[in-house]
């Protein structure tokens, strides 16, 4: 019998083949991308250190969100991140969507932040 293996774990399977060709360094660190369904967290990380650098999120207290897991609150999260890489200057990373689609909430958080400064 032929067992369904589970979306997430694809998804993390997926994301593990992008991580082996795409690291984050001092110079250029990585924005990582998580979704659940009730909120969307977003990091900024330098891997060679294994240290995050800035993080936002649905749940953000500065947000005062009432509904963590639609575009808009994408779009705030990623408003503000870019805020907060800015304060901590930094200007380019690179994108790693987690093994998500580009395309709803991961796509709003991403425009959101080039809006707003980062360049990737």
């Amino acid at each position: 019998m032929i067992k369904k293996v589970a979306r997430n774990e694809v998804r993390k399977a997926r994301h593990n083949r992008v991580k082996s060709k795409i690291s984050g360094s001092a110079a250029t660190p990585r924005l990582n991308v998580f979704r659940s369904n009730g909120n969307i967290f977003a990091q900024i990380i330098d891997d060679e250190k294994g240290t995050t650098l800035v993080s936002a999120s649905s749940i953000d207290k500065e947000l005062k969100l009432k509904n963590g897991g639609n575009i808009e609150a994408a779009t705030k999260v990623g408003e503000l991140l870019a805020k907060r890489a800015k304060e901590a200057n930094i200007k380019t990373v690179v994108f790693d969507r987690g093994g998500y689609l580009y395309h709803g909430r991961v796509k709003a958080l991403a425009e959101a932040a080039r809006e707003n400064g980062l360049k990737f």
